[in-house]
């Protein structure tokens, strides 16, 4: 048996029974041997019929004579692993270094483990710790041009604030960290006891900032939006195919209240998973007609009866839709989402005091962070809703509570932006402040300014005005589109959004603009600020309407038409000076 090995240093000994002594091969190379007992070279040697067990490990340090009598040294020792295959005893020796190189060699790769060990902490560090600026400058670049582009434009976008700087900084916090799936209480995941507490007491002031005893109304502030928190409303309290009824998108409403295109479109999951039939407004005066209303509802039967929308400068009659929600059996819930601010501070109707739940955004008026939330009532229901309002099993309490809930987390939502609740908890505090009641008087201040402004300028507002935030402009009387006239107000720096007017025929080619308030009042401006606003916009139609008559209405052209435009470059100076007066809240330029 001839066996060679250059590199290895390692000898092996096979020893077998103790009463045939083993015969030994010897090879040349002395780093290697192996002792191999003559048992299992003998053919006719009977190999032990042993069933296959785990193998039985000793380990022990010892000298070995042999090789003291070749000549190694005999400070060399080894050592030596025993253990046993098929009952044979079999050594797996291996070759110790002295004392002193071996503590050498331990200390230098000691030496290189830490440096490395240490290097590699170092760069977790370094990445982790960097500026936004020094980690990526091209993320840092374009989010200060957006920080500029803030600063000297006018934002007009009804559903657009500008937050304050302690919101910013929960929303950049450490709270992003961590995870909470579930409830307070009842997290999925432990380590949650001051996210509990951040959660808990966003409840507590939500109620607070809408007046709500704690015995008649739950919250959940976990949706991410406010679509999210109407999504969850429809999950939890209906079937797939229920019917649901709002207001009309071209009407004012929101598509997350169920809508079709005219050719049939489903635009969002309430339609595609609900049934929904939408009310309208009066075509002459643009205010909901509810004696339509009423008879459309009696005849529908929905499941849900919606109200509240996105572009409706009007107050809502909830008295009214308590009515008819009782008359056709339905449970009745108002989207506040544009209005929730001045609901908060009593500048408008309340939803509250008539429907079973209510959704919104945290932003927009509410100039928190962007978000959504979810009111529901609890406890036992009016003695004369009791046969109209029992939810499944015909109980005389509003089960609102575990429905909602669970349909936020876990069928709809994973772990909550914790970010997010802190950051609206300390929205919700200045909610409660007179300051911020004076805040809502004045955007509505602004808003009626605004108004009669441009009706001075023989404009022709939808509903001839407004009772809230915001004002619909319908530019048709023009002879504009609200997408061309939208874009040239872009490109002097004033945003606003284009909408569909009610007896448009669909959001293709919207009629008019939704114009708020409230970001331009964030940042301080006055009646007479809007005034100058209106100058603004006033100049916009007319480039609108010059650049149409000479290119045309179309696209393509029209936008052709804006390139290099004199009267655009003039009124976006004129926009930029007058906007960079103001100061930006949150932030410093």
């Amino acid at each position: 048996m001839d066996l060679t090995h250059s590199q290895s240093n390692l000898s092996f000994g096979f020893i077998g029974h103790k009463s045939t002594p083993p015969q030994k091969t010897k090879i040349a190379d002395d780093s290697i041997s192996f002792q191999i007992d003559s048992s299992f070279c003998d053919s006719s040697h009977p190999v032990p019929s042993i069933p296959l067990q785990l193998m039985e490990r000793q380990t022990e340090n010892h000298k070995d004579d042999n090789e003291n009598e070749e000549g190694e040294s005999a400070d060399d020792e080894r050592e030596v692993e025993e253990f046993r295959i098929l009952g044979h005893s079999m050594c797996l020796k291996r070759k110790r270094d002295s004392d002193a190189s071996s503590s050498s060699s331990s200390s230098k790769r000691g030496s290189i483990e830490q440096q490395s060990m240490e290097s590699r902490r170092n760069a977790v560090r370094a990445w982790g710790n960097q500026s936004l600026r020094v980690a990526d400058p091209d993320v840092f670049e374009i989010m200060e041009k957006e920080k500029m582009r803030q600063f000297k434009g006018i934002e007009l976008i009804a559903s657009e604030n500008f937050v304050c700087q302690a919101v910013m900084e929960a929303l950049g916090s450490h709270l992003t960290n961590k995870y909470s799936e579930g409830m307070p209480g009842a997290r999925y995941y432990v380590g949650n006891q001051y996210i509990d507490e951040i959660e808990m007491l966003c409840w507590d002031r939500a109620l607070a900032a809408f007046n709500l005893d704690p015995d008649n109304w739950g919250v959940n502030v976990q949706p991410y939006s406010c679509t999210s928190a109407n999504f969850a409303v429809y999950t939890g309290l209906l079937l797939p195919g229920d019917r649901i009824m709002g207001l009309d998108t071209p009407s004012g409403g929101n598509t997350s209240h169920g809508y079709y295109t005219p050719n049939g479109r489903k635009v969002s999951g309430a339609s595609i998973f609900f049934e929904s039939l939408p009310y309208k407004v009066n075509p002459q005066t643009g205010y909901i007609d509810y004696d339509k209303l009423e008879e459309r509802a009696l005849d529908f039967r929905p499941k849900i009866l919606i109200c509240g929308g996105s572009s409706y400068p009007r107050e809502w009659d909830y008295a009214k839709f308590r009515q008819i929600a009782d008359k056709c059996g339905a449970v009745l819930m108002c989207d506040m989402a544009q209005i929730s601010g001045l609901v908060a501070a009593k500048e408008c109707a309340s939803p509250f005091e008539y429907c079973d739940i209510v959704t919104s955004t945290t932003h927009k008026s509410l100039r928190g962070p962007r978000g959504g939330i979810i009111f529901y009532r609890k406890g036992s229901k009016p003695r004369k809703r009791g046969m109209l309002l029992n939810q499944g099993d015909g109980s005389d309490r509003y089960d609102f509570e575990e429905k909602i809930n669970f349909a936020v987390f876990p069928a709809l939502q994973g772990g909550p932006h914790n970010n997010h609740i802190a950051a609206l908890t300390i929205a919700l505090k200045q909610v409660a402040t007179p300051e911020y009641k004076a805040y809502m008087q004045q955007v509505k201040k602004n808003a009626q300014a605004l108004a009669s402004a441009l009706l001075r300028r023989n404009c022709r507002l939808v509903t001839g005005g407004t009772d809230n935030h915001l004002l619909l402009w319908d530019l048709r009387t023009l002879g504009l589109t609200g997408k061309n006239f939208e874009k040239v107000c872009e490109m002097c720096h004033i945003t606003l959004n284009k909408i569909a007017i009610f007896d448009d025929n669909g959001t293709i080619t919207p009629g008019g603009v939704r114009i708020g308030t409230p970001a331009m009042t964030s940042r301080g401006c006055l009646e007479v600020d809007f005034e100058t606003m209106a100058d603004f916009l006033l100049k916009a139609a007319q480039i609108a309407s010059s650049v149409q008559r000479e290119h045309g209405k179309l696209q393509k052209t029209f936008l052709k038409g804006l390139q290099n435009n004199i009267d655009i470059v003039e009124l976006r100076t004129r926009v930029e000076n007058f906007a960079t007066q103001f100061g930006m809240p949150g932030f410093d330029i």
